[in-house]
């Protein structure tokens, strides 16, 4: 369903991602997603091909360069080795801007969204997007004291896993108060599950140990944040 771009990131420089179209892409919402430590796989642009069949713009900025991978050690070696400043300021700013401003079809309001280490670049760019409209985030969550939170300006729906082995529910209630004390409008989601209940190929032998699809509080998830793009993008 989508294609590979090139888009200007603020600083001039060129980035690549994958954009998907809805069916009527004239004055269609936009929404960027943010990859997990594997990089720009089948997964993640399925995630994009999904919300592009609801009607929306989607773009997933490639960070990685084209690098992916399957190895969860090569993957933690590609996050450690990825400037998340830059990727939060400059390659998902530009993908904002991209589908707000770009060639071709505009969107006249843009979402983020990112899982794992893509939730954490969500939180990060919505510190320093002010032309985002909206934030969702999927169990991800850099130290907190990376998050300005009086720089999040718009509103923001978190799903997080009780049973998270990677991001300890205590950080999510440490994060739910610093938000609250800058005034944030933000719904957060606690589920009973693992890290990565959202990611159908955490399944079966080849998932890393502490994740694990679950298909129910998937669609949950899935359907506030379908309710809540719609209020926020139209």
């Amino acid at each position: 369903m989508g294609t590979t771009i090139q888009f200007q990131r603020p600083d001039g420089q060129t980035a690549s991602g994958y954009l998907a179209e809805p069916a009527n892409p004239v004055n269609a919402p936009g929404i960027v997603v943010i990859q997990e430590w594997w990089g720009v796989n089948e997964q993640i642009r399925s995630v994009a091909d999904r919300l592009a069949q609801a009607g929306y713009r989607a773009l997933v900025p490639d960070l990685y360069r084209g690098q992916l991978t399957l190895e969860a050690e090569e993957a933690h070696h590609l996050m450690s080795g990825l400037n998340f400043g830059d990727a939060a300021s400059q390659d998902i700013r530009g993908a904002v801007l991209h589908l707000k401003q770009g060639g071709g079809h505009v969107s006249p309001k843009v979402g983020i969204t990112g899982f794992c280490m893509g939730g954490a670049l969500t939180l990060l760019s919505l510190c320093g997007t002010p032309e985002a409209d909206a934030g969702v985030v999927w169990y991800g969550c850099p130290p907190l004291e990376y998050i300005d939170a009086t720089k999040i300006k718009t509103p923001l729906l978190g799903h997080w896993a009780t049973q998270d082995e990677f991001f300890p529910i205590a950080t999510v209630d440490a994060l739910e108060a610093k938000l609250h004390e800058a005034g944030v409008s933000f719904e957060f989601h606690r589920y009973m599950a693992h890290h990565a209940f959202a990611n159908e190929t955490a399944v079966g032998p080849g998932r890393i140990a502490a994740t694990q699809f679950d298909p129910v509080w998937a669609q949950r998830a899935w359907d506030r944040t379908f309710g809540f793009l719609g209020k926020c993008l139209g």
